[in-house]
């Protein structure tokens, strides 16, 4: 019995050079310790098409990509056959075949069962964001009640996990975004939304708390954002970094060692399934009693396996919305 999968045998310059193959693979055929999913939703993450296009370390040729999914066990120990799961790994689609198939072989240690109240296909899209948000809190010292949390790139996915989290630990947040749009997401609390094409935000943060500043920044954006950030750095804060648009910036070594600041880097490629299983641990109740909650995915951005390109493009164009794959 085959299964269907995303091929792809050599990166590309750009999308429009990029060779795409749906074909069929042959049968699954698991060690003593791995099991098989049948994939019933896969999110599509910038990640997964920047490894296509060359842009990832550590790339294996050729390949099926895709970091999340959402699924049904078909094969593996007893206990998990019937059971549906959920995951996601900074190793699938770089350095194993990935998501964008029937099926998934995954090694039993990277298995974890769904929170019930989420479907398939919301669980599918929720890997990459939610992982990326909680790893760097867990690095940096999880949020707490009464702590001031500020978040650039509120309107992207990692921004809307992390204000997720902060607010479901009771945090102050202040979210900060350029589109003067309403936040799109989900919040636990009253969140400070901050239009930095129109207003300080350094200023905005240290009126709203005594002066003092954010004990946590997570800058989900970089480069752009950098001085912005650590001018609203309290003493002894520490900004989080995921991405970036320029690799050098200016640094004010000063600034750092007065302000007693820290940072820290996140990098999800570096955390295989089994290491992410363990982080959706930590967030697997409160995805169960709804205080976190899947990304809304719209009947458009949910594409079928022949269809894949575009959703490619859809990712790689900055659509705003989450884009799922269905096997």
């Amino acid at each position: 019995m085959s299964y269907r999968a995303i091929r792809v045998s050599q990166k590309a310059a750009s999308l429009d050079e990029l060779k795409v193959d749906l074909v069929d693979m042959p049968s699954p055929q698991p060690k003593a310790d791995e099991v098989v999913v049948e994939v019933k939703s896969a999110g599509i993450n910038p990640s997964d098409v920047k490894a296509m296009l060359g842009m990832m370390p550590h790339a294996v040729w050729p390949r099926t990509p895709g970091r999340d999914y959402a699924g049904v066990a078909v094969s593996g120990p007893s206990e998990l056959i019937g059971k549906e799961v959920w995951g996601t790994g900074g190793d699938l689609g770089i350095r194993r075949d990935g998501s964008h198939a029937s099926h998934l072989v995954l090694p039993r240690g990277a298995i974890r069962t769904k929170p019930a109240g989420l479907s398939l296909q919301a669980a599918g899209a929720i890997g990459v964001p939610f992982v990326t948000a909680f790893e760097g809190f867990r690095r940096s010292g999880l949020p707490k009640a009464g702590d001031a949390v500020l978040i650039f790139g509120a309107s992207g996915k990692v921004g809307q996990a992390a204000i997720q989290l902060a607010t479901q630990a009771g945090a102050t947040v202040f979210a900060v975004e350029r589109s003067g749009r309403p936040y799109p997401g989900h919040a636990n609390g009253p969140i400070h939304l901050i239009n930095a094409a129109k207003v300080d935000v350094a200023e905005f943060v240290r009126d709203h708390t005594g002066g003092k500043g954010a004990s946590l920044v997570y800058n989900t954006v970089g480069s752009p954002y950098f001085a912005q950030a650590n001018a609203a750095m309290a003493l002894g804060a520490t900004q989080i970094f995921i991405a970036t648009l320029d690799r050098a910036v200016p640094f004010d070594i000063l600034a750092f060692y007065r302000g007693q600041h820290t940072y820290v880097g996140i990098d999800t490629l570096a955390l295989d399934a089994s290491r992410c299983a363990a982080i959706l641990d930590q967030m697997h109740d409160g995805f169960e009693k709804g205080t976190l909650r899947a990304f809304d995915v719209g009947s458009d951005n949910v594409h079928s396996i022949d269809d894949a390109i575009s959703g490619y493009r859809k990712v790689m164009s900055g659509n705003r919305e989450r884009v799922v794959l269905k096997p």
